[in-house]
């Protein structure tokens, strides 16, 4: 695998009070480590931030306008300047794999970045997209025919999503099927697959997860999972870094979903004490998003045969002391669902 040394590093630098607005731009723009290295007020390096660490301090609720200090990562791995070869042992360790690694001098000052050569893929190779639910809510457009087929804009639901994970860069894609699933295997038999694409079909429906233990060969890295009705322009590099970086079992996925209440809503205080009303407030919680990255142990979990949703797996895993993580999607996503879903994605597309 090639190795990049970057000694010109002041693309790659920000200082702690620079805002996360700016932190992403000097993301998008001429930094194809997609890192920043962030340093004090006397040049030491501090922490680091990528892409990753902005989505998990906007989850917690903070602005554009924040910090970097406020959501940066402190806990980095960092190589030294007089120990050439133990950077780059740091740098392939498996057991806590990098991206990039800033090294320092005796002063805490950042001297180069060494990475893996960023034209190199080492992201998400496996996903797996599940494809048998029977689309009930789609009323007579699934009638005939299964949900990952019904069309918008021009091509079935599963073209969109097939498309997304071969675009970027993922070349082993498993489809779980079960209603009409000889539909489905004609579709994939005569499309001009870039990716190597396999079938695992249930005999009887297994849940949102059950499925998972059907697979030809059961993924020895881990897997990109996602929903058959999801569409989404998600970053898959962004979530990989994210899972390496915080050294994950899992992490799910998830999208910003608001209601308006229509009324006043009442705050008071735990002896019953009135507090103020909220006129037809906006609520806005996380939703899980149907995009799942799951680990070789996590997919273990999962017993052939076993009927289970995807929550009671994550939930079986949490209770086992598995590390699982939240990664918000700011891009495009949509769940479509129900017809209301599919005329929103026409307009939108």
């Amino acid at each position: 695998m090639t190795l990049l040394k970057i000694t010109k590093t002041t693309d790659y630098v920000c200082r702690a009070d620079t805002s996360l607005r700016d932190v992403l731009a000097r993301l998008n723009s001429a930094n194809p480590l997609y890192c920043q290295i962030v340093v004090d007020a006397d040049g030491k390096v501090v922490g680091t931030m990528t892409d990753g660490d902005i989505r998990r301090g906007l989850l917690c609720g903070l602005t554009l306008s924040s910090p970097a200090a406020d959501c940066m990562f402190t806990a980095f791995k960092h190589g030294l300047a007089n120990d050439p070869e133990g950077n780059i042992k740091q740098l392939y360790d498996k057991r806590r794999p990098v991206n990039f690694l800033p090294v320092l001098d005796e002063a805490s000052r950042l001297t180069e970045i060494i990475a893996y050569d960023p034209e190199v893929d080492i992201g998400i190779s496996q996903a797996v997209i599940m494809a048998g639910g029977f689309g009930t809510r789609l009323g007579e457009l699934t009638r005939n025919t299964p949900k990952p087929l019904v069309e918008v804009n021009g091509k079935p639901i599963l073209e969109h999503v097939l498309q997304s994970l071969e675009d970027a860069g993922i070349d082993r894609i498993d489809i779980t099927v079960h209603y009409k699933a000889d539909q489905i295997r004609r579709f994939v038999k005569a499309r001009t697959n870039k990716a190597a694409i396999a079938l695992a079909e249930e005999s009887e429906p297994l849940g949102t997860a059950g499925a998972l233990a059907l697979l030809p060969e059961t993924p020895k890295d881990t897997t990109l999972v996602i929903n058959g009705d999801v569409i989404t322009d998600v970053d898959y590099g962004a979530l990989h870094q994210f899972y390496l970086r915080h050294n994950y079992d899992a992490v799910v996925c998830v999208s910003p979903y608001s209601v308006d209440v229509p009324f006043g809503v009442v705050e008071f205080d735990q002896a019953g004490g009135f507090r103020g009303i909220q006129e037809k407030p906006k609520i806005t919680r996380h939703i899980a998003a149907g995009v799942y990255y799951l680990s070789p142990e996590v997919f273990a979990l999962i017993r052939r045969g076993e009927r289970i949703d995807m929550p009671e797996v994550l939930e079986r895993a949490h209770g086992m002391g598995m590390k699982i993580g939240v990664f918000p999607i700011h891009e495009y996503w949509i769940d479509l669902g129900r017809p209301t879903d599919i005329h929103a994605f026409t307009k939108d597309r």
